[in-house]
């Protein structure tokens, strides 16, 4: 019972930190140092990576009408438009793809650790800040998806690149990529949330794939709580997010996650030297 108190609140956390620009790695770091799950080592890296299939899932509820380019509610026309947004979601995959299954370990190896992602919390909230107010009152170039070109496309998804590196956000990178490249706030959100459906489920399967698919009753449980939390969080953070940036910037994620890298930063400094 404690250990599924502790999955259904680590599933809340990854829903609300895997679609907000603020980093899921950052937060969760933290989480399970007071919330820590007492299963396998190996069990436990996997469940942080497939918790988010669950999120994924709430994106394909959300949008499987746009899509879905079977839908019989569409005109041709508009099936191919949502063929082509698939052509452009999978071309933006692609660096992350090879990039991924290149350096995968390397990074896990190298990066994944506290200091890593307090720096990149710190760096990219300072860039939100700076490249929002950069682009008060210029006109995005791209304000519907079918606006956004391949070529864009594709630097969108060279800036997903960078998430590799723990504490950046996968969708800060993207979403930050998107307003450098001339997209409006809602476009790059919605191409960000695409984006994740092919990368998401290929690192999970991938993830899955090492850990051998070799569950205890127990572990795959738990799995599964995880990724329903995450999924019914997901959905609406989701909406939340979109309402919200009608009205609103990206500074307001900048100055937290500035504040939650200085205090990712103090808390493993201080507990090293207490150590």
């Amino acid at each position: 019972m404690l250990e599924a108190l502790k999955v259904i609140f680590l599933g809340i956390v990854e829903g609300i930190t895997e679609w907000l620009p603020i980093s899921s790695t950052g937060h969760l770091i933290l989480v399970e140092e007071f919330v820590k799950l007492s299963l396998r080592h190996e069990f436990v890296e996997m469940f942080n990576v497939v918790i988010q299939f669950g999120a994924i899932l709430a994106v394909i509820l959300i949008y499987f009408n746009k899509l879905n380019p079977f839908s019989a509610k569409k005109s041709e026309k508009q099936k191919k438009m949502t063929i082509q947004l698939w052509i452009k979601v999978i071309i933006a995959t692609l660096p992350a793809m090879v990039i991924g299954l290149l350096f995968d370990d390397f990074v896990d190896e190298h990066f994944m650790n506290a200091y890593v992602v307090a720096a990149m919390l710190i760096i990219y909230g300072v860039l939100f800040i700076i490249i929002e107010k950069k682009h008060e009152g210029v006109t995005p170039q791209a304000t519907k998806l079918s606006q956004l070109t391949i070529p864009m496309a594709l630097a969108i998804g060279g800036f997903q690149v960078l998430a590799m590196i723990p504490g950046t956000s996968r969708s800060g990178a993207t979403i930050l990529g998107g307003l450098i490249i001339g997209a409006s706030r809602s476009v790059a959100a919605e191409f960000t949330f695409f984006l994740a459906i092919p990368v998401m489920f290929g690192w999970s399967f991938l993830k899955m794939l090492k850990f051998g698919f070799a569950f205890t009753a127990q572990e795959f449980f738990l799995l599964l709580l995880g990724c329903v939390v995450s999924f019914v969080v997901s959905i609406f953070v989701i909406k939340f997010l979109m309402q919200y940036i009608k009205k609103h910037d990206f500074k307001v994620f900048g100055y937290y996650r500035i504040v939650l890298g200085v205090i990712v930063f103090l808390y493993f400094t201080v507990s090293g030297l207490l150590a």
